[in-house]
């Protein structure tokens, strides 16, 4: 027996080191050199030190409060406010609120890697579990840096994560382009469902190529957008795009069977943020 008991001992001992195992409930770090198939990393944010996110790396936008963010959006959007943007534990913690400020009801965090994080191809990933509840609106997405096309949505929006509280574990990523877009009826879109979308952690990816993009959840393929071969007006996507990360509140679609102000807070939590391009 106390042979078997030493063996186990050291079979549990090399478990714990192994890759992606957790121990006293940290991560492990990344390797030196970390890889995705045929890709290198060459940005991420593991959210290892408490506090506002790296200011490095990411940056708030606040410019649409007044406007509703073209989607009659209920929230406002902070800057630097630990209430609504915070890092602990090794996770970063995008938080709606239900109180009064700037004449808005609610608060919330959009935060942006603009001019810090801008990629042309390559993965992204980013693992998340959402807020539930009617009336929430998370979103990881990614907009044209430069906007060489023109406004939106001619420069191109890729929507990698979007979910709409009232409809809960239905996971929509889309694309919208001059020649695709939900204003004119003609976006391109799928839809997958993730019954613990809202309890556990899932990878949300984005494979970007000169042909096509493809998006993920957990690996499992449910999205492709093609490059037509016609120009910016289907394919806008061979420009420099930037990364978001916000929780909306209410809006045109998230509020579409109101608001429930009973859930109060509600929070998008990221676990990481992996950005890989071709050696």
């Amino acid at each position: 027996m106390k042979k078997m008991g030493t063996l186990v001992a050291l079979l549990l001992a090399f478990a714990l080191m192994a890759p992606g195992c957790v121990r006293n409930g940290e991560p492990d770090p990344l390797p030196d050199n970390p890889t995705s198939g045929d890709k290198v990393l060459v940005w991420s944010d593991e959210f290892n030190v408490n506090g506002l996110p790296d200011a490095g790396k990411w940056s708030y936008d606040t410019e649409g409060n007044a406007t509703g963010w073209g989607n009659n959006e209920a929230q406002y959007y902070t800057s630097a406010r630990l209430e609504n943007a915070e890092v602990k534990d090794g996770f970063l913690h995008i938080t709606a609120r239900k109180e009064s400020y700037q004449d808005h009801d609610y608060t919330s965090a959009r935060l942006v890697t603009r001019l810090k994080g801008d990629w042309l191809y390559g993965r992204i990933e980013v693992k998340a579990k959402l807020p539930d509840g009617r009336g929430m609106w998370p979103a990881i997405w990614m907009l044209s840096t430069d906007w060489a096309y023109g406004g939106w949505p001619a420069s191109g929006e890729i929507d990698i994560m979007e979910n709409v509280g009232y409809n809960p574990y239905v996971i929509v990523a889309s694309a919208h382009t001059e020649t695709y877009n939900h204003v004119i009826g003609t976006q391109k879109n799928a839809t997958i469902n993730v019954p613990t979308c809202y309890s556990d952690f899932h990878v949300y990816a984005l494979e970007w190529e000169v042909t096509e993009y493809r998006v993920y959840v957990d690996d499992i393929l449910y999205f492709t957008f093609k490059n037509e071969g016609t120009g910016y007006k289907v394919w806008p996507f061979d420009k420099r795009f930037h990364l978001l990360l916000n929780v909306a509140v209410g809006g045109n679609w998230g509020g579409a069977q109101g608001i429930d102000n009973t859930i109060f807070p509600r929070e998008m939590v990221v676990d990481y943020v992996r950005v890989y391009q071709k050696k």
